[in-house]
């Protein structure tokens, strides 16, 4: 018999975005194949401390894999212990290479982007620059940072974002400079480098990427929000939203979307999984909005559905994540460092 593949998925953090990480992590020990995986959770808590959570039993740590007394308490130092690693972590301190750098200094196999590529996706003002580079559309925007006065050049209505968070936490949609003001007051709570976005209209649409040297895309997601824009609630809470697979445009704006995001994934040097968001303006346009490189990850968010409506159901797009992981670890062992 094959021997089952020791797997701690990493929930919580320190992060806003704590509680859907939770969440998240939920979903992923439950689709995970028992026969095939001997997985534990361990949560980091808001303050940063290391645990596992009451009545969850550690994993066989050992080199010789003997059952060790291990206290509730977990320590990073486990993590070279076990096989692969899944840090289904969002925000700062776990989506933006910090726990990838961690991971890579335990040397062990983990799923999702390096610490390159998180760190760059996580700050919005760098990750627009790359793209910018490679000739990506991406909506313009100024960057503000600490000490610059507050500025608009592109008219009302504009998006107000902190540089580096996710699920549109800190975010904000202003229509006049009193709303301006307070948008940037707002989003300097959570961050000290702010953007300053010009307001896309059109229709918003998500895509997901999977992959490590040949990355594929999904098909492409619509999203329908019920509210003024896709704020946090939306995303969240039951009846927020509407996924319409694949979105109501033009096939060839489709092939186009998919394509994007793949060069997106390409430019940006992801690996495992991404999500890529978009905006197709009533001209045509196609502009990158964002990129996810640990995306909300039940079995219902929108990375999942889009490639179960691609033909790859929940516990085998997880399969897939591992495998890719340990691929990438085996590839990378071969290297001189």
């Amino acid at each position: 018999m094959t021997p089952r593949l020791r797997v701690a998925v990493l929930a919580g953090g320190r992060s806003s975005e704590h509680e859907i990480s939770l969440a998240s992590a939920r979903s992923v020990v439950e689709a995970l194949d028992p026969a095939r995986y001997e997985t534990r959770t361990i949560e980091i808590g808001r303050d940063g401390a290391w645990a596992l959570p009451p009545g969850d039993v550690p994993l066989a740590l050992s080199e010789s894999g003997a059952n060790l007394p291990v206290p509730t308490a977990a320590s990073p130092a486990a993590l070279g212990a076990v096989d692969v690693v899944l840090p289904i972590l969002h925000g700062p301190f776990g989506e933006d290479g910090t726990v990838q750098g961690l991971l890579e200094l335990a040397g062990v196999p983990y799923v999702g982007s390096g610490v390159t590529a998180s760190a760059l996706c996580m700050d919005k003002d760098l990750f627009k620059a790359v793209l910018r580079d490679r000739g990506i559309p991406v909506a313009p925007n100024i960057t503000l940072r600490p000490g610059d006065p507050i500025a608009n050049p592109f008219g009302y209505p504009v998006f107000v974002k902190p540089a580096r968070l996710g699920s549109s936490v800190g975010i904000s949609k202003a229509r006049s400079d009193e709303e301006l003001d307070a948008a940037v007051a707002l989003a300097r709570r959570h961050d000290d480098k702010v953007l300053v976005e010009e307001f896309q209209p059109g229709v918003e649409v998500e895509v997901g990427v999977l992959g490590n040297r040949e990355p594929i895309a999904s098909l492409v997601g619509e999203i329908v929000s019920h509210a003024d824009w896709y704020d946090f609630d939306a995303k969240y809470a039951d009846g927020g939203m509407d996924l319409i697979v694949p979105a109501r445009l033009p096939a060839e704006t489709l092939e186009r979307v998919q394509q994007l995001a793949v060069d997106s994934f390409i430019a940006t040097d992801c690996e495992g999984m991404a999500r890529v968001d978009f905006f197709v303006r009533p001209d045509g346009e196609i502009v990158v909005n964002e990129l996810n490189t640990i995306p909300g990850f039940t079995a219902t968010s929108v990375y999942a559905r889009l490639f179960a409506e691609s033909g790859i159901p929940y516990p085998a797009l997880l399969d897939r994540l591992v495998d890719l992981a340990l691929d990438r670890h085996e590839q990378r062992k071969q290297l001189d460092f």
